[in-house]
């Protein structure tokens, strides 16, 4: 055994203990503070980032987001992390002009990556390409009706991804000495998401922004990989990022993944094999393919908990909304319990929620959304 591989090997024992350093307290959320408890017209005011402000669950998330990323050791790729947890904007489109636009449309639609959308859907609304349309820790971790659909649930949705990323890392380390690159790993899962600030702005009523599909999936994941690419993060943190919706193990699930990346790279104005996204032909991720991607992949499912989570509390949390503070069954689908839903759900989460209700009934659930917000 050489003397460079027992190095390499302190070395990483060294990466986990900063990493556990890193982490937050194991402490449970709900044990920092309790929600201030407002009453229906108080949360009518408040914008999204006035709720994830006032959030315990978000705001620890959003402070792991950030030691997670300060724990990248490459400065370049931390910088540029660092940098778009900052501020989000779309700068993949900032020197895209109306012809730019309708050229990669054409080009898209030529190559069946984009379909059921029209060339003004393409992309999301932006005022500014150099500034995010809101904060990260503002901005809801899906659509509306899905998992996260809060102000503040992309913090919530992205801290515990990258935790389990984490958590992967050390126990194919440690299991099979499996040396993956926790850069890679770190970077890939705090970008994944990285432009649901953009896509998913929130509307007048309460709601976000409906998502639209590219290449084949939410357009959120293609863009943030076109982001990635334009802000020149290394091919393997782009390439792993790119899994994060499905992982290359069949060439049926490769050929997604190498679907997301020549979109993103049209968009991003690229040639992905130059780039290092693809393997020379363009058919394939570059080879012999590296598993860091899996990681991305295999971390990004809190969505499996928290999609039923949401679906099965939203009835209680309806049928709460109209007994106990006066929402009519018309303002169901509208501002009045679109921001009482919102502050609950950012305050508490919907998984807290959720197995508030499953482990002690829906009489306790009930006093936990009063002691959120007040009945008159």
């Amino acid at each position: 055994m050489s003397s460079e591989y027992l190095n390499r090997r302190d070395f990483l024992k060294l990466g986990a203990l900063a990493g556990a350093a890193a982490a937050v307290s194991a402490v449970p959320v709900r044990a920092m503070a309790a929600p201030a408890a407002r009453t229906l017209e108080e949360c009518m005011s408040m914008t999204p980032e006035a709720m994830a402000d006032a959030s315990a669950p978000v705001s620890a998330s959003w402070r792991s987001i950030l030691k997670a990323a300060a724990a990248i050791r490459n400065p370049a790729i931390r910088a540029s992390v660092e940098q778009i947890l900052d501020n989000p904007a779309p700068s993949v489109i900032k020197s895209m002009s109306a012809s730019d636009k309708k050229a990669i449309y054409k080009e898209l639609s030529a190559k069946g990556l984009i379909e059921g959308v029209s060339e003004a859907d393409f992309l999301p609304p932006s005022a500014n390409a150099d500034v995010s349309p809101q904060p990260f820790r503002s901005a809801p971790g899906s659509g509306y009706q899905s998992h996260h659909a809060y102000p503040g649930g992309l913090c919530t949705h992205t801290g515990l991804n990258t935790r389990v990323s984490i958590a992967l890392y050390d126990g194919y380390r440690e299991v099979y000495d499996y040396m993956l690159d926790r850069d890679v790993v770190i970077a890939a899962q705090l970008l994944h998401d990285l432009h649901k600030p953009w896509v998913f702005q929130w509307d007048a009523n309460g709601e976000s922004r409906t998502e639209r599909k590219l290449a084949g999936t939410g357009e959120h994941h293609t863009l943030g990989v076109a982001e990635s690419i334009a802000r020149r993060l290394p091919a393997d943190v782009v390439v792993a990022q790119a899994c994060a919706h499905n992982h290359p193990r069949t060439e049926q699930d490769e050929a997604q993944v190498v679907g997301w990346l020549t979109a993103a790279s049209i968009i991003a104005g690229v040639d992905p094999v130059a780039y290092g996204l693809l393997d020379k032909g363009g058919k394939t991720l570059p080879l012999p393919r590296r598993q860091e991607g899996f990681v991305t992949h295999l971390g990004d499912h809190d969505w499996v908990l928290t999609v039923p989570a949401c679906q099965w509390i939203l009835p209680t949390m309806e049928k709460v909304a109209m007994r106990d503070f006066g929402i009519s069954k018309n303002d169901l689908k509208a501002k009045p319990f679109n921001q009482f839903r919102n502050y609950v759900f950012s305050q508490a989460t919907i998984m807290s929620l959720y197995e508030t209700y499953a482990s002690k009934g829906e009489a306790e659930l009930v006093r936990t959304i009063h002691s959120i917000v007040t009945p008159a």
